[in-house]
């Protein structure tokens, strides 16, 4: 039987603004708040989940040329060079790891980031126009950090933006690992663009997002899961302005070089999982490939351990 742990993770938003969402977006250049108030409903939901998270080593904002990064630095177990860096699905942020941080900091240090022009502590300052602009920022972010070198773990359109950077600023991963991303291995399938719609404008009801986001999670129940309110805080409170993720060409999988691990929601409405699992096979020169056969997109809250397991063995590897 199939576990439902009440976290939504990435189960959502991943196609807030695919549709509709970039037809309505306001005309301001960065992505903001849409008032003091919602910022702060977003905030108070935030800081909620992170109370139930380690306490962070060190907290850094990491001035770009785009805007400041919102980074949380956690302190894991000895023996690894290179840290972790969690990239979150869309209007998630660094809280919707809650679940899988512990598992993940026994395998070495952790850097949680918040995507910049998403809902969070990130704040975009500049215009964010394209895929090499996506890829320039996380970039940047890295190369402030101490370290040389990093294995970089992305959830859902986490995963592109991780395989987007991997594409144009390679330089500093040392492992990429891809957890059900969108827009990477297949496009975003038609019925859950169509569901998607009411779900991105921010003044249809609660309602609709929390029925969107349970489609996403296999049905899970969402109302009541803190990680799930903060998501739909932010897709009611925050106007996202960045450009439509597009499908990484498989020619650009292709030609990475670096170890990469995908882990494959079988049940994921973001992707046809056939069409998923045939192009990370045919395209990853150095991949490994893991399909959790009855896991939906909300896979990291359904599988913390499985997953932490399997990155570990991974990282062991390479």
């Amino acid at each position: 039987m199939r576990r439902r742990i009440l976290k939504i993770a990435a189960g959502v938003v991943v196609v807030l603004g695919v549709v509709l969402a970039f037809a309505l977006r306001q005309p301001s250049p960065v992505g903001h708040w849409n008032s003091a108030e919602g910022r702060a409903h977003f905030m108070a939901a935030y800081d909620a989940v992170m109370k139930d998270m380690p306490r962070p080593e060190r907290t850094l904002d990491v001035r770009t040329a785009f805007g400041f990064v919102r980074v949380y630095r956690y302190e894991g177990a000895p023996g690894r060079d290179e840290p972790l860096v969690l990239l979150p699905a869309r209007a998630s942020a660094s809280p919707v790891w809650e679940g899988n941080l512990a598992g993940l900091l026994r395998i070495g240090d952790v850097y949680t980031v918040d995507l910049l022009g998403e809902p969070g502590r990130s704040v975009q300052e500049a215009p964010i126009t394209s895929a090499a602009d996506q890829a320039a920022w996380l970039d940047e972010v890295l190369a402030r950090l101490p370290e040389e070198s990093f294995h970089v773990i992305g959830l859902s359109i986490g995963g592109w933006t991780a395989a987007n950077l991997a594409v144009h600023r390679p330089e500093r991963i040392a492992t990429l690992t891809l957890i059900d991303p969108a827009y990477t291995f297949d496009e975003i399938p038609l019925g859950t663009a169509i569901r998607a719609i009411p779900a991105s404008v921010p003044w249809m009801p609660k309602s609709w997002r929390d029925s969107f986001n349970s489609y996403t999670a296999g049905g899970a129940p969402v109302e009541d899961v803190p990680v799930a309110r903060m998501i739909e805080s932010g897709m009611r409170h925050y106007t996202i302005t960045l450009p439509q993720p597009s499908l990484i060409e498989e020619s650009k999988l292709a030609g990475l070089r670096m170890p990469v691990l995908a882990i494959l929601a079988g049940r994921s409405v973001m992707h046809d999982i056939a069409v998923s699992r045939a192009v990370a096979d045919r395209a990853l020169a150095n991949g490994t490939v893991k399909v959790y056969p009855d896991a939906s997109h909300a896979i990291n809250g359904e599988y913390p351990a499985e997953i932490a397991a399997d990155l570990s063995a991974f990282l062991d590897a390479h």
